[in-house]
């Protein structure tokens, strides 16, 4: 075994076994502090990031395991994944949560909040973008992937 090989075997304990443990932790002593009344936030907010260290040691080892690392296109399968991932999943994810919160504005659940502007549309907009945005980055990767191979 080399040191490399440990330090990986160390990295993937710690983030896909330590911290997700650590997360359940933090919440089980968030909920026994909200119960009693005590301030709980913050042992809360502790535990989403201890699930995102571990989500994000995930999303390297995704997004550079496809290729070994004396591969001269690991960058650039690597962008070419982070894009993939943006576009195929925080985009339309981002565009369904401004479609709830469009809707939730839209049927007056937020009325405190009184505005010269109409609110839910920049959401419902802001929605659309995502989705354009998505689309389009999902056709450039088609166009990338079928190459200029045969095309005269």
């Amino acid at each position: 075994m080399t040191l490399l090989n440990g330090i990986t075997n160390l990295t993937n304990w710690m983030g896909n076994v330590i911290m997700p443990t650590v997360a359940g932790l933090f919440f089980a002593l968030a909920v026994v502090r909200y119960a009693r009344g005590y301030p709980h936030q913050y042992i809360a907010w502790a535990g989403l990031m201890c699930l995102m260290v571990s989500g994000l040691l995930r999303m390297f080892e995704k997004f550079t395991g496809q290729l070994g690392w004396n591969n001269p296109d690991l960058y650039w399968n690597s962008l070419l994944n982070l894009v993939d991932w943006f576009a195929n999943v925080i985009l339309p994810v981002y565009a369904g949560m401004h479609v709830a919160v469009g809707a939730l504005k839209f049927g007056g659940l937020f009325e405190q909040q009184v505005h010269h502007q109409f609110s839910h549309t920049r959401h419902f907009l802001g929605a659309i973008l995502c989705l354009m945005v998505s689309g389009l980055l999902r056709l450039g990767e088609f166009f990338v992937a079928r190459g200029t191979a045969g095309v005269r």
